[in-house]
């Protein structure tokens, strides 16, 4: 490292969000950047520990020590050159990744001041853009050809890895545009679409041909292609069937989220269609990321409240015994959205919805404890304290269900949300990239 000692001098610099009253009059992305001095300095603070435990903690195996030390350097080319060689999309985990990276860093086990190892990515591959780095070059073709079913973090991983072993690859995505999850699932405010849009032209100019609205019958695959990679995420959302879930204004998460991030690009909707928070008290049932979109997502569209309900406890601030360092520690998280407005509780179970002229106008919940029991899963109580929580529109917002896939021929692989369940987009392009390994070298073993 070129200064293995910045750390006890240059203290932990983020780049903040833009402020509240500004933020929330639009869905431009709200998390600033540092100029570039202030960046290659939050870079020397990398601190050559001798055991990389980011390495360690990244599904991607990135090497934060090596790229900050060509970023503290000055050498962003180089920077980028080592941070691609095993991330795709530094554009999509610099911007929306939880940096579990970050939370396995010595620094953070004994400054509690980890390096900005999320922020410094960010900050490189936009230099990359920025500064011409990434050109699209066209790998020789191998004669073999693979179908990619989804265009999510996971489909478009293994789509770019293909293409770039020699393979001539098709992308085949159901909806009207291209990116899953990353389209759909995450508002603009933290990722906005052209970022998604400039990595698929680049993909495009390289070789990789795309598909929208093309859905794909697993049980009948398209004819002509060597091997199969089913990237399809987990579309089904969690339900809550409890009474009066037949009520107006009861909407999945992911039914709202989507068509606001339709409507920011272009598309309209009748009265009828629109699921908007504004002038409503809206309800969040969940308490995970997903939930916290809904809750920047209804301030953004004028709600008058917004509060968000947890069925588990409230978890330990700042430091978790349970999980220690470098685990992923699970402790409070206070998101941009949440610092916007919102009530938060926690211990909470829904046991009705209540409507009014066949509109929800409130929900009925329970305290509940959690109990420690001896197979080390603790057993929820309810508490018979109840009370009813005023909601216009109630977004459901409690996780996804793992896929049940039909039986697959030995040429058809997996990868992503729709083999592991809902996971992080890092992950999701690990997986992705893992798959492609395995495609060629399933190619190659059968001489395909």
């Amino acid at each position: 490292m070129g200064d293995s000692k910045a750390f006890l001098t240059v203290p932990r610099q983020e780049a903040g969000y833009r402020p509240i009253h500004d933020r929330i009059t639009d869905f431009s992305e709200v998390e600033q950047t540092l100029n570039s001095s202030e960046r290659k300095l939050q870079a020397s603070r990398c601190m050559d520990c001798g055991v990389p435990f980011c390495h360690w903690a990244c599904p991607l195996g990135n090497r934060p020590p090596e790229f900050q030390d060509a970023l503290y350097k000055g050498n962003w080319k180089k920077a980028y050159q080592i941070l691609a060689q095993t991330n795709d999309f530094p554009e999509f985990t610099g911007r929306v990744c939880p940096a579990l990276c970050e939370k396995s860093c010595v620094l953070k086990l004994s400054l509690d001041a980890p390096v900005t190892v999320r922020e410094n990515e960010a900050a490189i591959i936009e230099a990359a853009f920025r500064e011409g780095y990434i050109q699209p070059v066209r790998t020789p073709r191998n004669g073999h050809r693979v179908a990619v079913i989804g265009s999510g973090p996971a489909g478009l991983a293994a789509a770019n890895q293909l293409n770039r072993r020699g393979y001539d690859v098709t992308v085949f995505e159901k909806l009207e545009y291209l990116g899953g999850l990353l389209r759909f699932g995450i508002p603009n405010f933290k990722l906005n679409k052209p970022i998604i849009d400039r990595r698929l032209h680049v993909m495009e100019e390289e070789g990789v041909t795309f598909k929208t609205n093309t859905a794909v019958d697993l049980t009948r695959m398209p004819d002509g292609f060597d091997a199969y990679c089913v990237c399809t995420g987990t579309p089904q959302a969690r339900d809550l069937q409890i009474p009066g879930r037949e009520l107006k204004g009861i909407h999945f998460a992911m039914e709202m989220l989507a068509q606001q991030n339709r409507v920011l690009a272009g598309q309209t909707f009748g009265k009828e269609e629109r699921i908007t928070a504004k002038g409503k008290h809206v309800l969040v049932i969940g308490g995970g990321d997903t939930g916290s979109d809904c809750i920047g997502t209804s301030n953004r569209q004028g709600a008058l409240s917004v509060t968000q309900i947890e069925i588990m406890p409230k978890p330990p601030v700042g430091n978790n015994p349970a999980t220690p360092w470098p685990q992923w520690p699970l402790v409070l998280k206070t998101s941009s959205s949440h610092e916007e407005g919102c009530v938060r509780r926690w211990s909470l179970t829904s046991n009705r919805f209540i409507g009014r002229g066949g509109h929800v106008c409130g929900v009925e919940v329970e305290e509940v404890e959690w109990i420690p029991t001896d197979n080390g899963r603790p057993s929820m109580r309810p508490t018979g304290k109840k009370e009813t929580l005023k909601a216009d529109l109630v977004l459901l917002a409690m996780g996804f269900l793992k896929p049940e896939l039909p039986p697959l021929p030995e040429n058809v692989f997996v990868a992503g949300d729709a083999g592991s369940g809902a996971s992080l987009v890092v992950k999701c392009i690990a997986s992705g990239r893992k798959a492609a390994a395995d495609i060629d070298r399933y190619c190659i073993a059968r001489g395909k």
